[in-house]
């Protein structure tokens, strides 16, 4: 019998994590070998047990499920994240995938799909939603055609912001420049990088600066 395929669960939720745990342990083949209730705690893990797959949630306190993907995969290379979320939107999905995710399924998912997208994200196939694949197919036909268009796709606000990251500001610092909080500024981020497809701030400000969107004087 070859070796069981091992498992990490990534969930802020204790419930959900106990559920998904609960089914999976009831299919031979697959065994759970540890969760985390955050991202960092997730790298951590990942890096402990290299597991053969990550059950990533998406949204978390912390560290969310983008950036303990972008750090799982470089830590842990041979760990397949398979997004596990309630989120299918564009500023969701993108940025999911290009920080390593193989696979994007929703938590409406049945319980033996679920099963069937972890054997397939250890053996290094890739499950996507149909509405995910749908905006993934859409996104490559557009990328064909254009890129998006910084000064269409951002509002006058989240220009404002691109444009203080650029000048390499952190949250912070924007909030006190724009006398907002920094839980809006963090709003406003994840808005641009969703619009603009890009993983994380560093991007960001590569993007502001090829875009135009500054300029050295």
């Amino acid at each position: 019998m070859s070796e069981p395929i091992t498992v990490l669960l990534v969930d802020d939720h204790a419930l959900v994590r106990q559920g998904v745990r609960a089914f999976l342990e009831t299919q031979d083949d697959i065994t759970v070998v540890a969760e985390a209730g955050g991202g960092e705690e997730a790298v951590k893990l990942a890096a402990q047990h290299a597991p053969d797959v990550a059950l990533m949630d998406l949204i978390m306190p912390g560290m969310d499920g983008v950036e303990a993907t972008r750090r799982l995969t470089a830590s842990s290379p041979r760990t397949n994240v398979v997004m596990l979320t309630s989120y299918h939107d564009d500023e969701h999905v993108f940025p999911a995938i290009r920080a390593g995710a193989l696979s994007y399924v929703l938590k409406e998912i049945g319980p033996e799909e679920l099963a069937d997208a972890v054997r397939k994200a250890a053996a290094g196939e890739t499950i996507l939603h149909p509405r995910v694949a749908a905006r993934v197919v859409r996104e490559l036909h557009g990328a064909r055609r254009d890129e998006p268009n910084v000064f269409h796709e951002l509002s006058d606000r989240e220009l404002e912001v691109l444009k203080l990251i650029a000048d390499g500001m952190s949250n912070a610092q924007i909030a006190g420049r724009l006398y907002v909080s920094e839980k809006t500024v963090k709003s406003h981020v994840s808005n641009i990088l969703g619009k603009l497809h890009l993983v994380d701030r560093t991007q960001a400000a590569v993007y502001a600066w090829r875009q135009g969107v500054v300029r050295r004087d």
